[in-house]
């Protein structure tokens, strides 16, 4: 849809850290009881839903921190054409706490020191209205949070870029991800807002539960709806 006229730009960064969705790389719990092609495909719905959530958001900004081959990934025809309204960077780092620390600091580095709002591209339920949110709430404290119903996060906002290198020092992809993350950012002396919890998509246990909350005119939605549904 994109933005409105009068619509009021907030001084933020979305920054999206994204996978590029290549059958047999991509989500590759999920694959192990749909197959990769359907997990891949799965993923890039996923991906989509969350990049124009992000385009209708009214930021200063908009970012795509990418890894992968989108030549090789499930719509990437579909997907680059969408990432034309944003700013592309690529992840860098040799593991996952890493790329993230450094997409952080890339972003603002590319939008001249703006705070930075991070997802994922596994919570395609959210909205432009919940990124709203989030910003809005960013623009006021030093840190914000969004855990995840499997014990990570989803959303991590900073007001300084910096402040996400302590995140080089919490183990990704583990139960308590998201409770040892705002640990960490309290050490760093920063006072966090927490947001909403939300699930997101790991396996095919969860996919009901975030299919029923994007909606049926999502690409996730139709991308998992049951055959005949």
């Amino acid at each position: 849809m994109g933005l409105l006229a009068g619509d009021l730009v907030i001084a933020v960064s979305v920054l999206v850290v994204a996978k590029a969705p290549v059958p047999g790389l991509a989500k590759t719990r999920l694959a192990a009881t749909v197959g990769d092609e359907v997990a891949a495909d799965i993923a890039a719905a996923a991906l989509l839903d969350t990049l124009d959530a992000v385009a209708d958001t009214p930021v200063a900004a908009r970012v795509v921190a990418l890894t992968g081959d989108l030549g090789r990934a499930c719509r990437g025809d579909e997907i680059r054409t969408r990432l034309r309204e944003f700013t592309v960077i690529e992840q860098r780092g040799d593991d996952f706490a890493a790329r993230l620390a450094n997409a952080h600091a890339d972003t603002a580095a590319a939008t001249g020191g703006l705070p930075v709002l991070q997802i994922g591209m596994d919570t395609p339920q959210v909205d432009a209205a919940l990124l709203d949110g989030c910003a809005q709430v960013l623009t006021d404290a030093d840190a914000l949070l969004g855990l995840a119903s499997d014990g990570g996060w989803w959303v991590l906002g900073v007001t300084d870029a910096a402040a996400a290198g302590c995140l080089r020092e919490v183990p990704m992809s583990v139960p308590d991800t998201g409770a040892k993350t705002l640990a960490a950012l309290q050490r760093s002396g920063l006072d966090v807002h927490l947001v909403d919890e939300l699930a997101d998509v790991d396996t095919i246990d969860d996919v009901a539960a975030v299919r029923d909350a994007c909606g049926p005119g999502s690409r996730f939605y139709r991308a998992t709806a049951p055959a005949g549904a």
